[in-house]
């Protein structure tokens, strides 16, 4: 099935209309005193970036921080242990455009912030970041190009922090479940999905 696209910025301009002057106004170059309380706030943001192979959206979060605010300009994140496979990094060293959505448990108020991004393997600014003994092998600094608040539609909508609302674990396939059906039964979903708390929680930092 094919769709019809909306390819020219006039007509989709058109569409729309001229933004309301809230959702011009409320778009800073740095972060106010305002807009520190909202990310302090945030223990979870997704990170997206751009590179040859295309886009990648990361999911990065930490109970009180995932992020150091440097300065009114200047964010720093310590990229804690993962996967390995990169993917933000990769996309960073070849391609300094960054975005964020940041999420506030409780809260309908999301922050948006776009900038460029370097990756730094600083010894003393890693040092800075150690967590339960562990340093992170690199850190993300942000340069903030601009901020601002996302109205809570979304959040609403999705009845985001309702209780009544959130999955039974068990009723959505497990990690292992995905690897054993992407393997043709390879790799031993039960096994992995066993053996992965315990991994975590060795290599959570």
């Amino acid at each position: 099935m094919t769709f019809p696209s909306i390819d020219d910025v006039a007509a989709l301009q058109a569409l729309y209309g001229t933004p309301g002057e809230a959702s011009l106004a409320k778009v800073a170059t740095r972060i106010t005193t305002e807009y520190r309380r909202l990310l302090e706030a945030s223990p979870f943001f997704t990170l997206a970036s751009v590179g040859p192979e295309g886009l990648d959206c990361s999911p990065r979060g930490e109970a009180g921080g995932a992020f150091t605010i440097h300065d009114d300009k200047t964010l720093i994140i310590p990229d804690r242990r993962g996967n390995n496979r990169i993917d933000t990094l990769r996309n960073i060293v070849r391609d300094p455009r960054v975005a964020f959505c940041f999420l506030i448990p409780g809260s309908k108020t999301t922050v948006r912030l776009n900038g460029t991004a370097i990756v730094t393997a600083d010894a003393d600014l890693l040092a800075s970041m150690e967590r339960d003994g562990q340093r992170p092998r690199s850190a993300i600094v942000v340069t903030i190009g601009e901020i601002y608040t996302q109205c809570g539609r979304a959040v609403m909508r999705a009845g985001l922090w309702d209780p009544a609302r959130h999955v039974e674990p068990g009723s959505i396939p497990t990690p292992g479940d995905v690897l054993a059906a992407q393997t043709d039964g390879g790799i031993d979903g039960r096994a992995y999905d066993e053996a992965w708390p315990d991994r975590a929680a060795k290599t959570m930092w």
